[in-house]
């Protein structure tokens, strides 16, 4: 090893001396910030699975940067939702989503919203043939002829419950699962066990006892998220435990 020179005679090498050294302390600071970015790395394992946006704010990955996924995520997925319609509302549009992107059916839900009578049931539960005509031809939505009957047909079967119950709302959230079924932190990699649930099974199950349509276990898990009936937002989202 070289043995450094005082400032005085640094000063008066020519360039061409000096750089050998510059770029032995470029190497040398590489390095070192080569190693403090490995063991932030290691320390930090949470971060997975998180994206802060232009804004400076902290979300789950899947809220990309798309302005109406980031209202979504920041506005309403997550929060707890206890309006028949809108609990209704939710179970049509999860059958609609089935093989698509939910920022598909986002992108279509006004227009969703208005063919629909506001996803009032007791108003589609009495839509006919002609009025499934009539969405089939609407290109503002999805037109898929057995999901457009699954929802009408779902209708009568939200009444019922409604009926049976007193709400939809009091049926819906009897599935919120208890806490030894929950992971202890949210991480990305617990998140990635949830596709479906006990819960969300129990749930499914009982709503295909009722006469409803479109309605799976990983259908019934995604609907719970986004309602409320869980806070799975990630470990560092600045949403998580804001509900």
């Amino acid at each position: 090893m070289r043995p450094s020179l005082p400032p005085s005679r640094l000063r008066a090498l020519p360039i061409w001396a000096l750089i050998p050294r510059m770029k032995a302390k470029a190497k040398a600071k590489a390095k070192t910030k080569a190693r403090v970015k490995a063991k932030t790395k290691t320390k930090a394992p949470a971060r997975q699975g998180l994206l802060t946006g232009a804004d400076g704010i902290t979300r789950c990955f899947w809220a990309g940067s798309d302005p109406l996924y980031l209202r979504y995520h920041d506005e309403e997925w997550g929060s707890p939702v206890r309006d028949d319609h809108r609990l209704y509302e939710k179970l049509v549009l999860e059958g609609f989503q089935s093989g698509l992107s939910w920022l598909t059916i986002l992108k279509k839900r006004e227009r969703f919203r208005e063919v629909f009578r506001g996803f009032d049931p007791e108003k589609v539960a009495r839509f006919g043939e002609k009025d499934v005509q009539r969405l089939l031809a609407d290109p503002g939505i999805i037109r898929h002829r057995g999901k457009i009957e699954a929802a009408i047909h779902n209708a009568a079967m939200t009444l019922k419950v409604i009926e049976a119950e007193g709400s939809f709302a009091a049926y819906v959230w009897r599935f919120v699962p208890p806490p030894e079924e929950r992971p202890e932190r949210l991480t990305l990699a617990a998140l990635r066990t949830l596709g479906k649930t006990s819960a969300s099974e129990r749930f499914s199950k009982d709503l295909k006892k009722r006469g409803f349509r479109f309605f799976g276990p990983t259908t019934a898990y995604a609907f719970m998220q986004a309602m409320g009936l869980v806070d799975d937002h990630l470990e560092g989202c600045w949403r998580r435990g804001t509900r």
